[in-house]
């Protein structure tokens, strides 16, 4: 059966049966459901999102993957001990003075001849949905000190990891266009009205306001821009 999804797309060249895997911010779990649906050996899941790892367990229930809370700065894997490193969607919710050292830990981890498979969003080409994210950001960067999302072109992410002694191996678009939902927007402007609200006086007003107006510009959704895949083999 041909695969359906992102995640199973992203990981059907990749010698998964049997092996000890990575998934590399857990998210709602798609990517542990895949590996393990792959026929991995196991599956262990990081991520510093309390709800995300809660929501993990309680998805598979008895038959639970290994989901660790944690920060992937300090990954809490031993040297050289996973086959299989993924990062579906994971590194455009961080901001580039995070990503080295968590490049660091996902290469110190991995054992020699690992695979990495890392999947994320291209810069958004849409002048309407690339202003909803830019309010978001602007309202993260005033209440927590740093942006929600930072959209990393495929280039940027492969000469990181390279730069690691990972071999690239094949690039893919996962998605083009990648569906905007009406569901995917309200949650993204109701991240950045939270994140307003969080601010005095008039400033959070006219936040609201903005990310409420951009919002509504965009209506039942829109469709632009890629997901991408990279594959890599580590070297050293």
């Amino acid at each position: 059966m041909a695969p359906t999804s992102t995640v199973e797309r992203a990981i059907e060249d990749v010698p998964v049966a049997g092996a000890r895997c990575l998934e590399a911010g857990a998210g709602a779990g798609n990517m542990t459901a895949a590996l393990r649906e792959a026929g991995a050996g196991a599956v262990v899941a990081v991520t510093d999102d309390r709800d995300h790892a809660a929501g993990v367990r309680d998805r598979f229930e008895s038959e639970r993957p290994a989901v660790l809370e944690a920060d992937l700065r300090s990954t809490p894997l031993s040297d050289d001990s996973v086959s299989i490193v993924t990062a579906h969607a994971l590194f455009n919710v961080l901001t580039p003075a995070i990503v080295p050292a968590i490049a660091d830990e996902l290469t110190r981890v991995a054992r020699p001849g690992a695979r990495l498979v890392v999947d994320d969003y291209d810069s958004i080409p849409h002048d309407g949905l690339r202003g909803l994210f830019a309010a978001e950001n602007a309202a993260a960067e005033l209440a927590d000190g740093a942006p929600a999302l930072t959209f990393y072109p495929a280039a940027h992410l492969r000469a990181c990891f390279e730069a690691r002694g990972w071999r690239f191996e094949r690039e893919r678009s996962l998605l083009e266009p990648v569906p905007w939902t009406a569901d995917l927007l309200d949650a993204h402007a109701d991240l950045a009205r939270e994140s307003a609200a969080r601010l005095d006086g008039p400033l959070a007003e006219a936040l609201e306001a903005d990310v409420t107006r951009r919002r509504d510009e965009l209506g039942d959704g829109i469709d632009t821009g890629r997901m991408y895949s990279l594959a890599f083999r580590l070297t050293t």
